[in-house]
C-alpha cells in the first residue's frame, strides 16, 4: 500500500496526474479514485500477470464490499521497471484515463460528484500528484 490522499476535493472538469515508478518484477499495481475506501468510483489494475490476466488494465468500481462489472482495456503502455504517467479527468458522467497514446473512460456508476480519495497498492512507487 503506497500513500492515501485523502479530501482531494476532485469535482468535474478537473485532472488528476499521477506519475510513479513501476517495479521491475512487477505483477500488478492498483489506483483506486472515489468518496472514500469503501466508495471507490474507479478502481484501475494494470495487470502484467496477475488473476489469469496479461498485460490487460481492468477496470471496476466498489460500493462497500460489492464490486461491478469489470472493465478490460487490452491496450497496455506499461513496462516493468518503467515509468507510469496516467491522468484522471473527472467528468459528470465518467472518469477519462489517459495513458501514453490512449485513452479511455470509465462511467461514473456510484454518481459521485466529488473524487475525495486516493490510493495506490500493488507493484507501483508514487512519485509525484498534480491536479488542477
Amino acid at each position: 500500500q503506497g500513500p492515501v490522499c485523502t479530501n482531494l476535493g476532485l469535482k468535474p472538469g478537473q485532472r488528476l496526474t499521477v506519475k510513479g515508478k513501476i517495479a521491475p518484477n512487477a505483477k500488478s499495481f492498483v489506483m483506486n479514485l472515489g468518496k472514500d475506501a469503501t466508495l471507490l468510483g474507479l478502481h484501475f489494475n494494470p495487470r502484467f500477470d496477475a488473476h489469469g490476466d496479461v498485460n490487460t488494465i481492468v477496470c471496476n468500481s466498489k460500493k462497500v464490499e460489492e464490486w461491478g462489472a469489470e472493465h478490460r482495456e487490452t491496450v497496455f503502455p506499461f513496462q516493468k521497471g518503467g515509468i507510469a504517467e496516467i491522468t484522471f479527468g473527472v467528468n459528470q458522467n465518467d472518469v477519462t484515463v489517459h495513458l501514453p497514446g490512449h485513452q479511455f473512460t470509465f462511467p461514473n456508476r456510484l454518481n459521485l460528484s466529488v473524487f475525495d480519495y486516493f490510493d495506490t497498492q500493488g507493484d507501483f512507487t508514487l512519485q509525484s500528484l498534480s491536479w488542477e
